[in-house]
């Protein structure tokens, strides 16, 4: 057994047999390289010279770190499964060097502008270890070093000031428990007014930079002693609480009492208090109340504005509507008419009655049909026809189905950056007859809002979706919502086309939807091939191992598909073993390992490593570089010079900076929430009873859906009988059906 001090020499202290528990320590030295840094500071690779360890390597947030810098850094020793033994940074304070040959390189790592190696030689050959004094108190005797001029002495003095300034802000800024990644972003935000902002109202903080929320901001306020019921905190507090509750749990609004409840519960304080937060968040704009319902509900307000204007916008363009209708006759123009059943006529039909309709149904009943028929007599009466999806696949889809051109409806709005919005909107509206849109239970209330509003009076609007899919990753259940309301003529097809009967994956994700379930088909060995397999496996290691197996040499083996550009893993969950993140480090190894010959460009953020190859995701909008929350994409190439990395997507190419890197995550397994709108020819899904809290029925009829020519499911009958059985959906708060409905 290793001594308490070698354990703890390791980042492991044993206060127990069983219970080892993780101590700070701090190492102290010169760094010696900066081996990898993000432009935010949020990660960094140093190697840092010291008198205890020798050189050692430091991962973690170090942020504005320079070769030859002395820094202090608290943490703690790991050994890395490629990199071995590592210290990981969770804070560090830089120390000005105090020898010479460290004054030398500080100077000379171009830290401070106007001072490159050649002149910082100069500088420390004339002044040695007092260099950086001489910088802080004496910079005229800079003059002193030959051909030295006041203009570029006024420059170097300014640099070095405010370079200091910088420095006293970190200290400050650390010293409130700020990591160094967190102070770079708070400095790029305030400069100089950085100290006093935070001062007089750390709770700006959570609105206005990013990363730092309602938590960290009360961490940093009680380190100001910052009294429990200072107006500022409560209204931040309801505020941080409305907002998690529309992004946790989907509500555009939540009602007065349980805000206050849970307000109340995260500020430690009763709930009158509360409501004096509830009122300052009003006050600040952040919220409204509602009360014309029969209990007052809290709204965002941005999630208010959009909840109701959208209502105005339907509510005007059902009631009364100038738009001509099509005669039934008209309908002769379709040569396929005949070959239609008598629900898709009717959705047929409906489209060219109303200004707006609603088809809705599950795969294989003709959606797709349907949509064909509507554009091929839009085009028939020359009508200008736009058909769009919320995301780049579907849109793809769309366009590969309808046999027309769709676009992402980020596209047919055309956002416009140096607007921060929207380039169609109410008063500049889109100039078409028709405009169909698909998938659109994926739109949330936000989406749904911008689109309506780009809507002109000679405009025809067809929705098209799955009402039993998932409801929008955003807040709202916005077709749920308009097919409830009844204010909108909506048709459900539910008859499946013979030929879709043929295949197994759309008959089994109707037994599910319909609470059945599916037919458990193992794998044979020889004989007819089907579209949909079961495999039986409990354990979460022996599982793991199947599923990766299967993506990555079984399936491309039997069924001719590639693993890098056809098979997706969909995971109820992120985290666990058999969560997505766990799943991609496994499928990462599997099918992009290191090269085993010469260097291969990589960047870490966090725990995870990307590399050139990898399937990666989009989880944010980013407006500017037209890349939306769930478009997928291949990593081209990794800069390590430019620090940068590019991505393929389907519908552009993007370069990103490194410290953007935390916009995407490795995608070979990804959650069936992201899945929305997506279809891929292969789908794999694992379900254990370690889902329990996310098996729900419409979670697994989604995940079926998601397939185009093959789906294996693996894991427990169980779990997948509580997931089938299981129609206990959270329910959405939203006001927009009462709306609509007055």
């Amino acid at each position: 057994m290793r001594r308490q001090s070698e354990l703890a020499f390791n980042g492991v202290s044993a206060s127990g047999p069983d219970r080892p528990q993780w101590i700070e320590t701090s190492v102290q030295g010169t760094v010696s390289s900066v081996v990898f840094a993000s432009e935010d500071g949020a990660y960094a690779v140093i190697r840092l010279e010291n008198t205890q360890h020798g050189e050692s390597v430091l991962v973690g947030a170090l942020a504005a770190v320079a070769e030859g810098q002395d820094i202090e850094a608290w943490g703690q020793w790991e050994r890395h499964k490629e990199h071995g033994r590592q210290f990981r940074v969770k804070r560090f304070e830089a120390l000005l060097p105090t020898t010479e040959e460290g004054v030398r390189r500080y100077l000379a790592s171009g830290i401070i502008p106007g001072i490159g190696p050649k002149l910082a030689d100069r500088i420390v050959d004339r002044f040695g270890v007092e260099t950086l004094s001489i910088l802080d108190h004496y910079s005229a005797r800079l003059l002193e070093i030959p051909g030295f001029g006041k203009g570029r002495l006024k420059q170097i003095k300014d640099a070095w000031s405010s370079q200091s300034e910088r420095r006293e802000i970190y200290i400050f800024l650390q010293g409130l428990g700020l990591s160094a990644a967190y102070c770079d972003r708070v400095y790029r935000k305030y400069a100089a007014n950085a100290v006093e902002i935070v001062k007089e109202n750390p709770y700006r903080l959570a609105r206005e930079v990013k990363g730092i929320g309602f938590r960290m901001a009360d961490a940093i306020a009680r380190h100001l002693n910052i009294a429990p019921d200072n107006p500022f905190r409560l209204g931040a507090g309801a505020s941080y609480v409305l907002a998690t509750m529309a992004e946790q749990q989907g509500h555009t609004c939540v009602p007065r009492d349980v805000l206050l409840i849970e307000a109340a519960r995260l500020l430690a304080v009763e709930e009158d208090v509360a409501a004096t937060g509830l009122q300052r968040a009003v006050e600040d704009g952040t919220a409204v109340v509602d009360s014309a319902a029969e209990e007052p509900l809290v709204y965002p307000t941005d999630l208010y504005r959009a909840e109701c204007d959208l209502a105005q916008i339907i509510a005007g363009m059902t009631s009364g509507s100038g738009l001509p209708t099509l005669p039934p006759q008209a309908l002769a123009r379709s040569r396929n008419w005949t070959m239609l059943n008598e629900a898709q006529q009717t959705a047929v039909l409906n489209v060219f009655q109303h200004p707006i309709s609603i088809i809705t149904g599950g795969p294989g009943v003709g959606k797709t049909t349907v949509t064909r028929e509507i554009v091929a007599i839009a085009n028939s009466l020359n009508w200008n026809v736009a058909l769009a999806a919320p995301t780049g696949r579907a849109a793809k889809r769309l366009s590969e189905s309808s046999q027309a051109h769709a676009q992402t409806i980020h596209r047919l709005l055309k956002w416009e950056p140096e607007l921060s919005g929207f380039a169609h909107n109410s008063d500049n509206p889109l100039k078409h007859h028709l405009v169909i849109i698909d998938e659109v239970s994926m739109l949330d209330i936000h989406l749904a809002a911008s689109l309506f509003r780009a809507f002109s009076a000679e405009t025809r609007v067809v929705l098209v979706g799955d009402r039993d899919q998932l409801p929008s990753v955003g807040p709202g259940s916005f077709l749920r919502d308009l097919i409830e309301s009844k204010c909108v003529l909506a048709t459900h097809l539910s008859e499946v086309y013979r030929q879709a009967g043929g295949s197994q994956i759309i008959v089994s994700a109707h037994r599910v939807n319909a609470g059945q379930l599916p037919e458990m088909q193992p794998p044979q060995s020889s004989g007819e091939l089907s579209d949909f397999y079961w495999i039986e496996q409990e354990d979460q290691e022996k599982l793991v191992d199947v599923v990766c197996r299967m993506a990555a040499e079984r399936i491309p083996k039997r069924f001719n598909f590639s693993p890098q550009t056809d098979i997706q893993i969909l995971s109820p969950m992120n985290r666990g073993v058999c969560g997505a993140n766990n799943l991609n480090t496994r499928m990462q190894a599997a099918l992009n390992p290191p090269r085993t010959e010469g260097w291969t460009p990589e960047m870490t953020y966090g725990d995870v490593v990307y590399r050139a190859g990898d399937r990666v995701m989009q989880i944010s909008n980013n407006y500017d570089y037209q890349v939306f929350n769930g478009d997928l994409g291949r990593m081209l190439q990794i800069d390590t010079k430019q620090k940068n990395f590019t991505v393929r997507y389907e519908s552009n190419t993007v370069t990103y900076a490194f410290d953007e890197v935390d916009q995407i995550r490795l995608a070979y397994a990804i959650t069936i929430h992201k899945s929305q709108g997506s279809e891929f020819p292969v789908v794999i899904v694992p379900v254990l009873n370690q889902h329990y809290v996310m098996l729900q029925r419409n979670l697994i009829y989604t995940a079926m859906t998601r397939a185009a020519k093959l789906l294996i499911m693996i894991g427990a009958k169980k779990a997948l009988s509580i997931a089938v059985h299981n129609v206990n959906q959270a329910t959405r708060h939203s006001q927009l059906a009462e709306r609509l409905q007055m």
